[in-house]
């Protein structure tokens, strides 16, 4: 229904067209469009007042926005990581250096002049092949007894190195019988392969240690020749000829002590000998690493001027401690660990620095986060966890810890991302922006 409507607007009355719920009509009175904003708005807007408080409110309105971009808290720009899955090791990292297995210092058997010595390092030796000669000095009563009892002596470390091939000729046959049963029972399936391995190294180990005694046995009968010789064929009054010092196992010179000719006391040590290509590792760690490593663990040799990384087993763990004095002046404890090399490279010779690392613990399938991304709070462990933007604290419980990467027990599930190097400006919650 379309009503008519006057309106008294001080200058002139208006009439205009409309329906009864107060919408505007289309036309006026005389049917022409009507002007937007109409009424009371149209009002408002031609007051200058209202305008101005309009274009207030407007900059009002702009000016807050501009604060809020102004104080938004900046991302702070972090490196980043993923939680992985996979192999993790924990490893104790020391220097050692290479050392013949079986050396022998020659030294000289009587007090007299050394002959110049004519092998040079590096030559090889045969078992019994001459290395020195003496022209001994007149013995006195008192230095021909000494002698005697180093025949005597010589004699004993026979006998005691005799019994000792006796004994590892038998452990090397137990150990091959073991081996074959135990290969039988492999194959039969009572065993695992690992159990079948392991009886072939001790097998093969003790094969070593019997051919290591039958060297002890030959070096023990050359040094009763040698303390014979200081006895056979010189008078008291030194009319006796010269004594030739020989070679007590077959080997390569490693070091000649006393070249040139001149008067030497008994015991002066002259030429060492040994076997180059039988080398073993000596690693010093500290005593409280050493309660952690196991005979058989793993090593790894590097950094030793090849570029392939060499590998070992340790053989055993050294008793008794030593001290020794840090770069920083702080006395430590230090216990050798001895292993033996698998087909060390002819190059590598003895007494060589070396970098190793022994396994003492080793996973195959865990969950681990970088140790970089790992701080304490307490005595908890916390990571930063990348969680929309923001860096969320969270507590996660750390296992065994490698030398770059540490296992996670919880807290962290696989392809998370974590923040490395956390600085004191991190914060829970804080906006950041990964960089890595």
């Amino acid at each position: 229904m379309i009503t008519h409507t006057t309106v008294d607007t001080g200058e002139g009355q208006r009439t205009g067209t409309g329906d009864r719920d107060g919408a505007p009509g289309e036309t006026g009175r005389k049917g022409t469009a009507r002007r937007w904003p109409p009424g009371r708005l149209r009002r408002w807007w031609d007051d200058p007042g209202s305008r101005r408080r309009l274009l207030w409110a407007v900059g009002g309105v702009v000016f807050l926005l501009l604060l809020v971009f102004a104080f938004r808290p900046t991302p702070i720009p972090v490196d980043t990581a993923s939680v992985t899955r996979g192999r993790l090791e924990t490893t104790i990292d020391a220097e050692g250096i290479t050392r013949v297995v079986d050396r022998y210092e020659i030294a000289a058997p009587i007090s007299g002049r050394l002959e110049r010595i004519s092998v040079q390092e590096g030559d090889p030796v045969a078992a019994g092949a001459e290395v020195a000669r003496l022209s001994p000095a007149p013995l006195d009563p008192q230095a021909f007894s000494q002698a005697q009892a180093g025949v005597a002596a010589a004699e004993a470390r026979v006998g005691e190195a005799t019994a000792a091939l006796e004994q590892a000729r038998e452990t090397m046959q137990q150990a091959q019988r073991s081996a074959q049963r135990v290969q039988e029972i492999v194959a039969a399936g009572g065993l695992s392969a690992e159990a079948g391995e392991q009886a072939v190294l001790d097998a093969t180990r003790s094969e070593q240690q019997f051919e290591a005694a039958q060297a002890r046995v030959q070096a023990a009968n050359s040094e009763l020749a040698a303390a014979r010789a200081a006895v056979v064929g010189i008078d008291q009054e030194g009319s006796g000829g010269r004594a030739v010092v020989t070679a007590p196992a077959a080997g390569r010179v490693l070091r000649v002590h006393e070249r040139s000719e001149r008067v030497v006391p008994a015991g002066t040590p002259l030429v060492d000998i040994g076997d180059a290509a039988g080398l073993e590792v000596v690693i010093d760690v500290l005593s409280t690493d050493a309660v952690r490593i196991q005979p058989g663990a793993p090593i790894r040799v590097e950094d030793w001027g090849g570029g392939t990384t060499l590998l070992g087993q340790v053989r055993r763990v050294e008793p008794s401690a030593f001290t020794e004095v840090s770069a920083l002046g702080v006395e430590e404890q230090r216990v050798n660990v001895v292993g033996d090399l698998v087909d060390p490279p002819p190059t590598l010779g003895d007494r060589y620095r070396v970098e190793t690392r022994i396994v003492v613990w080793e996973g195959v399938d865990v969950v681990k986060v970088p140790t970089s991304a790992l701080f304490q709070v307490g005595e908890a462990w916390m990571v930063f966890a990348v969680e929309g933007g923001e860096a969320v604290q969270r507590e996660v419980v750390v296992g065994q810890r490698g030398a770059a990467e540490a296992e996670v027990l919880s807290g962290l599930e696989p392809d998370e991302t974590v923040v490395l190097f956390p600085s004191d400006q991190l914060e829970d919650g804080a906006a950041v922006q990964p960089e890595g």
